[in-house]
Order: structure tokens, then sequence, then C-alpha cells
């Protein structure tokens, strides 16, 4: 598996030669610096360690400083990517070349926080008459029995903290892959707000 460490900068638009408009998201992704390598010998399982986004030093414990081979600073974002695909060593760099033969990618990343909603809005109930008179509009109805047991079953839809969770979009096509300024745009939306961390992986069902 190929994997980088990016940045969501926001969404455009561009054209083909046809003339034909694809809304694309434009996807910055920064010097990501292999950290540690695991090995089927030593850890059971073979993998790559990357960082990017590099942090001042006194900002990092002593702890999560240590984590990092001498000569590289310490990196803001983490990730281990499982049988990554290209041959690399400790302390080399990756960019947006290692993409270049891909042609779908999956993007995760953490989705926008509305807070706490209600099941209208968090779960697409219908509600009731808006009419006058009636006496139900937006609440969630029964929730459990009248008689025994008198509970609420685990995983019953209720109102609760909505967003701000993992969400990984899968198989975006690559529109674009611009080498120069380390910028990737894929065919369509990526979770989360402007400039938040997301996680570019060559698509596992393609």
């Amino acid at each position: 598996m190929i994997g980088l460490i990016g940045k969501k900068v926001g969404m455009t638009q561009v054209f083909d030669d046809s003339g034909k408009l694809t809304p694309v998201t434009v996807i910055k992704v920064e010097p990501n610096v292999v950290i540690a390598e695991r090995s089927e010998a030593k850890n059971g399982y073979k993998a790559v360690v990357v960082g990017s986004f590099a942090g001042k030093e006194k900002v990092f414990s002593k702890p999560v400083r240590g984590q990092f081979p001498e000569g590289v600073a310490p990196q803001r974002f983490v990730v281990e990517f499982r049988d990554f695909e290209k041959d690399c060593k400790v302390g080399d760099t990756l960019g947006v070349e290692i993409l270049e033969e891909s042609k779908y990618l999956d993007v995760s990343g953490t989705s926008k926080g509305k807070g706490f909603q209600g099941v209208v809005r968090r779960y697409r109930f219908a509600g009731g008459e808006e009419t006058h008179g009636s006496k139900f509009h937006r609440e969630p109805g029964s929730t459990g029995q009248s008689t025994t047991p008198r509970k609420s079953f685990k995983g019953i839809k209720m109102p609760g903290h909505m967003g701000a969770e993992k969400v990984t979009v899968l198989n975006l096509r690559i529109v674009k892959v611009d080498a120069e300024n380390q910028i990737v745009l894929v065919h369509g939306a990526v979770p989360g707000a402007r400039n938040g961390y997301v996680i570019v992986r060559k698509a596992v069902k393609r």
C-alpha cells in the first residue's frame, strides 16, 4: 500500500480539453519523512512509519522527541502504513511523485463537528406534521417499551454528538498530480474542514 499525509486546502474546478467542468479537492502534501521501519523479524509485520508537518522541538515532550531518529525534526502528524510498496529507508523524504502511477485514491479525514443534534438532523428522521394542532414535530418518538422490559436497547437512534469522526471516502479519481507544487487534485469532496489533515492512500478496491 502506498500512502501519504496531506492537508486539505479547499475545493476548486478544472476544465478538460473539451470544456467539461470537474469539481476537485486540492490536497497539499508537505514532505513526508520516514521515521521508522517495522520488520517481520522484529515486529511480526512489515510497515513504514511516516511523519509530516514539522513542529518546534520545545512544543514536544522529551518522550515524544525520543521517537524520532537523530537528524529528523519532530513531526506533528505520524502515520503507519503497512505493506508499503515503495522501498525506502529511515530519513528518506516522500512526495506526490509516488502517486503518479495511481489512478484512484482513498482519502481519510476527520469530518466537521456539528455539536449536539437531534434525530432529524443527525439521522434524517421525517418528523411529524407541521400543521396547527400537531403535537409531534421533531421529536424522536418512542425509544422503548410500555411494558417490561422498560428500557431502551443499545443502538437506538437518538439525539447526540454529530460529526468530528474519522471518515474515509473511497475511489476518488486523480485528476492531476502536480509534482512541482506537491499538490494532488482529486475528483469529488474530501471529509473535513480547510487545512485539516488527511491521509491519502492508493485505492484498495481498484
